[in-house]
């Protein structure tokens, strides 16, 4: 039965750092290395709808992100125009539509922490022209738009430029993402936020006290405004020690979610960091955060998409109902693109919910 349910529901998954993985290849490599690494996962993962985060690694920090995010965002689109039957980059929920319609796989590029523009919010316009739909304003440390969650003890909210940015985002109907914000920050923008934000890669402080899950009152807050909070897959955000990594513990997160937010509000953010750095060369994106300290750490048997049915079984089996199901696994976001997506705010809708395809 869950095999079934898994295939028939929209899966979403909001973050999947594989571009950084193609982006590494020689450009003439970038869709035939998607189409035979990655793509076999996504197909049996059973992913239907693919949120492709463009993250900078630190070796090309500052002078290089602007052109290195470049040319991630150009690695996408060619990954999907040389894959034109299978996957297809969207720019809202219609175009979602369409392409879940005609069997492929639809892609959504993002980008975590802006990096590259730093305070230059003139550019924002630049990358929604390019495809971006969605973003956050940093990572794990200061960026000139907000603290990560990393610097949660300087108690800092979003600078001048940040306010800006996010103001921009609402406009243009590119979605703001809180995931890695710090916690002043996340209040900072749910504070001033006339649209719905999405986390698209954080699990439950609750369960695992680490700076980069959020409280149960940031998981209210963020379903007050119609958003959408993504459990994160990343074993040490989700247990403390190993014996902790597994299944069970992750859906531990994903139902607190569901049951603090509302079923309405849940969905996954795998966030397959292991399966991407196996891909990568050493040194990696970044040095692991005290708590975090082992990038290669998965859940047995999630570290990468082709796993995936096995977070619907583990849900079939506490006995949580069908529609609940399909609302975690892509039917809440699949609302919030529809109603957000590429919308500017002139022409915004008001989002119904509803768990299924």
């Amino acid at each position: 039965m869950s095999v079934d349910l898994h295939r028939d529901a929209v899966v979403a998954d909001t973050h999947n750092d594989l571009l950084m993985a193609v982006s590494a290849r020689p450009p003439g490599r970038w869709a035939s290395f998607f189409r035979e690494r990655w793509l076999p996962q996504l197909r049996e993962g059973g992913v239907d709808v693919q949120v492709l985060p463009v993250f900078i690694d630190d070796q090309y920090r500052p002078e290089g992100a602007l052109r290195q995010t470049l040319r991630m965002i150009e690695c996408a689109h060619v990954l999907a125009e040389g894959n034109p039957d299978e996957v297809s980059i969207c720019l809202d929920g219609g175009q979602i539509d369409e392409a879940l319609a005609q069997g492929k796989i639809a892609l959504v590029i993002a980008m975590e922490s802006m990096p590259g523009l730093d305070a230059s919010v003139e550019l924002i316009p630049t990358m929604f022209r390019l495809g971006v739909r969605v973003a956050s304003i940093a990572h794990w440390r200061r960026t000139p738009l907000g603290d990560g969650s990393g610097e949660d003890a300087t108690g800092s909210r979003l600078t001048e430029a940040g306010v800006a940015a996010l103001r921009e985002m609402e406009r243009l109907g590119m979605i703001f993402d809180v995931s890695h914000l710090g916690a002043s920050g996340v209040a900072h923008v749910l504070e001033l936020a006339t649209r719905p934000v999405i986390a698209t890669h954080s699990s439950a402080r609750a369960l695992r006290e680490h700076h980069r899950n959020l409280t149960d009152e940031q998981l209210r807050a963020v379903a007050a405004g119609g958003g959408v909070i993504c459990a994160n897959f990343f074993a040490p955000f989700i247990a403390e020690s190993p014996e902790g990594y597994t299944v069970e513990r992750l859906a531990d997160h994903i139902l607190h979610i569901a049951d603090v937010a509302g079923d309405e509000h849940a969905g996954l953010g795998p966030d397959f960091v292991r399966e991407v750095m196996i891909d990568l060369t050493p040194p990696c994106c970044e040095d692991p955060a005290p708590g975090a300290s082992d990038v290669l750490a998965a859940v047995p048997g999630l570290d990468g998409p082709r796993g995936l049915p096995m977070v619907t079984g583990e849900l079939v089996r506490r006995g949580i109902p069908e529609e609940r199901i399909r609302a975690i696994l892509g039917g809440n976001v699949m609302r919030l693109f529809r109603a957000e997506l590429g919308r500017p705010a002139a022409e915004r809708v008001v989002a119904v919910p509803a768990g299924s395809r």
